[in-house]
């Protein structure tokens, strides 16, 4: 049975991928979607043609993902394409933040990632695909965002070279890094602080993100940046040091830009 494992797939990003697919990915039986919201992962499913299943579960939990792989040994299934979408981030000052916000989004952002990662490559293919939800954030450190942009750097250094090691076994690895998007994410990432405006410009839509992303990942290309914007900060994050870009930064955020 040829599946495709979704997680965060109860809204956002992870929910768009499944509704792009649907209709074009005539070659898997199912959609396995993850997410800590059964109501929501039920929602998602009923728009899908596909046969759906619906697994609410929290991914930093390993018992719960040993289930998950016992599921897959189950029903013989093999992964076609793995979508990690599930994370979070808060902004705000972090020495005036609860540590363990910190340390959640670590757990979930970079080592549920991780293992998720780590136990579906055994049930993939040659020419599975596997594409991590990474950020804009991941280019250069973010002031006041500080720990979620280096867990979203992790993905991405982890992605590209987790990419070359899968290529002897066919097994594309594409990080998608979009800048903002507009889903809730946002409602939960001010929750003790506030973005740059400048930012909320520049925001994208899911759909955009998702469908630039298959494309990516179809080509087999190990980055995808969505829009202009984005991928002129992806250049100037490479060609201007960065404690420059910081003092612009913090201009901006002084001037309430």
């Amino acid at each position: 049975m040829n599946v495709i494992v979704i997680t965060g797939a109860s809204s956002g990003i992870g929910r768009e991928f499944a509704l792009q697919m649907d209709p074009f990915f005539t070659n898997i039986d199912e959609f396995w979607l993850v997410a800590r919201s059964e109501d929501k992962l039920e929602e998602t499913a009923e728009l899908l043609g596909h046969r759906s299943r619906v697994i609410p579960m929290d991914i930093t939990d390993s018992r719960r993902l040993d289930a998950l792989e016992d599921m897959l040994i189950e029903h013989n299934a093999v992964v076609r394409m793995l979508i990690n979408c599930a994370g979070f981030g808060l902004m705000g000052d972090f020495s005036e933040q609860p540590a363990e916000n910190a340390l959640s989004m670590i757990r979930l952002n970079c080592e549920a990632l991780t293992e998720m990662t780590h136990r579906m490559i055994p049930y993939m293919r040659r020419n599975s695909r596997i594409l991590q939800l990474a950020s804009s954030a991941a280019f250069l450190p973010q002031p006041y965002f500080a720990v979620y942009a280096a867990t979203k750097s992790y993905v991405l250094s982890f992605s590209r070279a987790l990419n070359e090691e899968l290529k002897p076994m066919g097994i594309t690895v594409t990080s998608v890094c979009p800048g903002p998007v507009d889903t809730p994410f946002f409602d939960i990432a001010e929750q003790s602080g506030t973005t740059l405006k400048i930012k909320k410009y520049v925001m994208a839509y899911p759909e955009q993100v998702v469908a630039e992303a298959l494309r990516d990942s179809y080509w087999k290309r190990t980055m995808s940046v969505c829009s202009l914007p984005i991928k002129s900060f992806h250049l100037l994050s490479r060609a201007v040091p960065h404690d420059l870009i910081f003092r612009a930064m913090g201009f901006m955020k002084m001037k309430g830009l």
